[in-house]
């Protein structure tokens, strides 16, 4: 399989490879400003931009956290992180990452629009109003997650209807992947939910609407797999598990451990405040939830809304904000270690650029 390069919007990327936004802090400038400088495309996570550079960018704080939506996803911390990646990859493209889910939605894609982003991308819900925050930046490219076609049908036909606007590619995410799932628990086991079967359809659905990029996501690990979902009809893939072993990966050596050490029966399903199921690993805050001794919640940083305050969180038994970030910290005794299916494959830690070559030439090479 030769790799070709592909375009979203104006942009064009050497190769057909979306690095996955992660976070709290797990894709900032070091990973998102590599992958890009590699000839993929680097996404940083706009999560948690309130604890970037050790809180630096934020205007309160309480109990060191960010008070507020507003400092949590910091405007001024993800400008920072932005010019930081720059100064890895120039005026390569980069992409962000925004959760549809999350508090301050409509402010977070307008700073990074204002600071120079080149694409967003957004999932954790579908995003059928982003183009109304993006109406002022026309060279930026939108890329909605999906999980099915009826999901990307329903988006096109917003976007085209209020907005004149179609999405510049699209991410089809299947229930193999690390974080929040656009599935119940039951489909993600059950096989007519599994990215191979989700492909066509989505596919098909596209060639309703006109013409752009479909990127296969959740369960990609090497070349094999890119070309396995490729001959599906995918034109590109994302991937987020296997760039947590590089070198670059902006988590603590400690998070990178975690992933490193666990093995397939440690990575499991398990819910969230943000009302979707999420694939992690099996650590010691997860036996702390079940025994309903949990560290105490209370809601400081605000940043999702189907959280409701921390609504959720106390019925779920862990605020989400405060435990990523405690793993992207390295704390294994209370972080929430999240992880696509195939993270116990994980053994080395490696530069990103071996990884694309990896990637490109095999994994022998």
């Amino acid at each position: 399989m030769e790799f070709k390069s592909i375009k979203i919007g104006k942009y064009e990327i050497k190769y057909p490879i979306i690095q996955g936004g992660m976070g709290l802090g797990i894709s900032w400038d070091k990973l998102a400003g590599n992958v890009s400088l590699e000839g993929g495309l680097g996404v940083i996570s706009s999560v948690g931009t309130g604890y970037y550079e050790n809180r630096a960018h934020i205007t309160k704080e309480l109990n060191s956290k960010p008070l507020g939506s507003e400092n949590f996803y910091s405007r001024e911390g993800l400008k920072a992180v932005i010019d930081n990646a720059r100064k890895i990859c120039g005026d390569l493209p980069l992409g962000v990452n925004i959760l549809y889910a999350s508090n301050d939605y409509a402010r977070t894609v307008k700073d990074a629009c204002e600071h120079g982003i080149n694409i967003i991308i957004s999932g954790a819900g579908l995003p059928t109003n982003l183009p109304e925050f993006t109406q002022n930046f026309k060279d930026v490219a939108l890329v909605p997650i999906v999980s099915s076609a009826k999901a990307l049908k329903i988006i096109c036909k917003r976007w085209t209807m209020r907005y004149n606007r179609l999405p510049d590619a699209v991410i089809l995410e299947g229930p193999l992947s690390g974080g929040h799932q656009g599935f119940t628990y039951e489909q993600c086991l059950d096989p007519e939910y599994q990215l191979e079967n989700l492909i066509k359809p989505v596919k098909d659905e596209i060639k309703e609407w006109g013409d752009f990029p479909l990127f296969a996501a959740g369960g990609i690990w090497d070349k094999d797999d890119i070309k396995r979902v490729c001959e599906l009809g995918a034109d590109g893939v994302q991937m987020g598990t296997r760039f947590i072993g590089t070198h670059e990966c902006d988590a603590s050596k400690d998070f990178k451990d975690v992933i490193l050490n666990a093995k397939k029966e440690d990575i499991e399903l398990i819910k969230s405040p943000v009302g979707y199921p999420a694939r992690g690993v099996r650590t010691n805050l997860l036996d702390l939830v079940d025994k309903k001794a949990g560290p105490k919640i209370s809601c400081i940083s605000n940043c999702v809304s189907p959280c409701q305050r921390g609504k959720e969180a106390k019925e779920v038994g862990y605020c989400i904000a405060d435990r990523l970030f405690d793993a992207f910290s390295g704390v294994k005794e209370t972080g929430l270690f999240f992880t696509g299916a195939n993270g116990y494959k994980l053994n080395e830690i490696i530069s990103v650029k071996e990884l694309f070559k990896k990637l490109i030439h095999g994994e022998n090479s």
